[in-house]
């Protein structure tokens, strides 16, 4: 007996893009926050290091300065936890890799230890879902460090540079919480109306998806802001707006429903510095934000408890992480051996090339090797350029080095090659400090590490298989499922409550979220079992028109109330 709803798309080797993965988007509505950051966070160690005349000693201070590029997506109270988590974790790296350096002269076991720190560093990030820079970083600072020369006794010196140069960064990035306290949840709100406009302006299944997740990322942060504000009640309020954009053209809503121009308009506001808006309130605000204090105070105490548990099951075994990992360690080992059999002398900048690579799965990993060799060998080309200028004195120097740290976040987000035009130059920087290197050998040492790491990971990519993203698709699907059959049941209930509504709403749009960001992943990956396509395209209709009628049903009752009173 078949069934044809069940037809599985099966898979093969997929064609590889070559233009789209170098296409530019638009900048980051926020990219100028790690940019400065990083640039304060590193300036005033740099300069106290020039004023002690120790520069050689810039490595391990810069180790701490990377962390202040974390957390900005995050509020503040939450961000705090994040950055100090970054900090202890870049601590730790460090520890491992300057006691490593310092205990062996062997390069074979350094780029063992330095392929186990990668994909270690890898699974974490993913697993805490830390979010941009991700890895790379650690792995950048790390991998640098195992090949420093080093004496056991200088380690715990070194290692206080990167804790004090890690807190000055935490100062920075948490500081501006005493200005702007609810920074992070405007602009999450604002991204909301901008995603609710569009859906509006041109309704269709991808815009409807772009909007219920960012509407479910505004929910998220406003519910880990903390205790509720005038102004993050303002910015619920707007949410609620944001929400019924996404019902607004189904059969059944309200004709009179979200403006997308006055959505516009609202997001603006919200992102300057001014007063927030306060809309009138879209049917059923009360009754919802009622719900979200109900949601806010069940996570109040269990929230790290839940986090715990969900790092342990990312790691544990059967996680679809687990291979990804295992691409890592493969392919940053074999990248550092290849490097060292050709006779490199800084492995470290291929196993770092290796890392970099490593996305959700194979074509993203092969989009992000063209990224990272183009904007690589043009950032040597920039480095060739500027290096006689850098050498004219430290300030030169220091000055090099933070104008590309600022250029590198400032580009990044528009393409991640253009962002690697701004960081090769920027780490070849680095090693000025320690001493003048000849410019052939660094470039000649560059290149050929750029190629043999881009090479090498992305085949590992390629051979290591990661079939559990389709194990992970068939439980978010599951998920999915059970979630709508929960908002049936709310619907279905003699007299729902809108808080009961809101809540199951809430529940399937984040399995909606789960589900597609689960199918894409899958989807980009070669040599697994066939992909459900017809079946998750069934759920998603189905997960939409659920959270239609409930949008509906809440909105009905919501404005039950006002009819009796006329």
């Amino acid at each position: 007996m078949s069934d044809t709803s069940t037809r599985f798309r099966k898979p093969s080797v997929r064609r590889l893009p070559l233009a789209a993965p170098l296409r530019l988007a638009r900048p980051s509505d926020m990219w100028f926050k790690p940019a400065l950051s990083v640039v304060v966070a590193t300036a005033v160690p740099d300069l106290v290091l020039f004023a002690a005349d120790r520069l050689d000693l810039v490595m391990y201070t810069m180790a701490g300065s990377l962390c202040a590029l974390y957390g900005h997506n995050l509020p503040y109270a939450r961000r705090a936890r994040a950055v100090a988590g970054v900090v202890v974790s870049m601590v730790i790296g460090m520890a491992i890799s300057l006691t490593a350096a310092s205990l062996t002269g062997s390069t074979a076991v350094l780029i063992a230890v330095g392929a186990l720190l990668a994909a270690a560093q890898k699974m974490l990030c993913d697993a805490t879902r830390i979010g941009p820079p991700g890895p790379v970083i650690f792995t950048f600072v790390t991998s640098a460090a195992l090949f420093a020369p080093q004496h056991l006794g200088q380690v715990p010196g070194h290692l206080a540079l990167t804790l004090a140069a890690g807190a000055f960064a935490w100062l920075v990035t948490a500081g501006p919480a005493l200005l702007r306290r609810e920074g992070p949840e405007r602009r999450a709100t604002a991204r909301a109306l901008d995603a609710a406009a569009a859906h509006l302006a041109d309704p269709g299944h991808r815009t409807r998806h772009t909007a219920a997740a960012t509407v479910h990322a505004a929910w998220q942060t406003l519910l880990a802001a903390g205790r509720p504000t005038p102004v993050r009640r303002d910015l619920e309020r707007l949410v609620v707006h944001a929400e019924a954009a996404l019902t607004a053209a189904t059969p059944g809503a309200d004709p009179a429903g979200p403006d997308p121009e006055r959505l516009r308009a609202w997001a603006r506001q919200t992102r300057a510095r001014g007063p927030v808006p306060t809309p009138p309130p879209a049917p059923g605000t009360h009754e919802e934000l009622f719900g979200i204090d109900a949601e806010r105070a069940a996570r109040r105490g269990g929230n790290r408890r839940e986090a715990r548990r969900a790092l342990l099951r990312s790691l544990a075994p059967g996680s679809p992480l687990l291979p990804i990992g295992a691409r890592v360690l493969l392919g940053c080992a074999l990248a550092g051996y290849v490097s060292q059999a050709v006779g490199v002398g800084r492995p470290y900048w291929a196993i770092v090339t290796a890392a970099s690579l490593y996305q959700a799965n194979v074509t993203l990993s092969w989009n992000r090797a063209l990224q990272r060799t183009l904007g690589n060998l043009l950032g040597v080309l920039v480095f060739a350029a500027i290096l006689p200028v850098s050498r004219t004195g430290p300030l030169a120097l220091i000055g090099f080095c933070l104008f590309f740290g600022f250029a590198a976040e400032a580009l990044i987000t528009r393409n991640y090659w253009l962002g690697s035009v701004a960081v090769t130059p920027m780490a070849l920087l680095v090693l000025e400090f320690g001493g003048t290197h000849p410019a052939g050998e660094l470039i000649g040492d560059r290149v050929l590490d750029t190629l043999i790491g881009a090479g090498v990971g992305i085949l590992a990519a390629m051979l290591v298989t990661n079939r559990r993203a389709a194990g992970r698709l068939e439980k978010a699907l599951a998920a999915t499922d059970l979630a709508r059959a929960h908002a049936v049941h709310a619907l279905a209930a003699p007299q729902p409550t809108p808080a009961a509504l809101d809540a199951a709403g809430r529940r399937l749009t984040g399995s909606l979220v789960e589900l597609r960001e689960a199918d894409d992943t899958a989807a980009g990956e070669w040599w697994q079992r066939a992909l459900p396509q017809e079946r998750v395209l069934a759920a998603e209709q189905a997960g939409h028109r659920t959270l239609a009628a409930t949008a509906t049903r809440r909105g009905s009752i919501a404005r039950a109330p006002e009819n009796g009173a006329v």
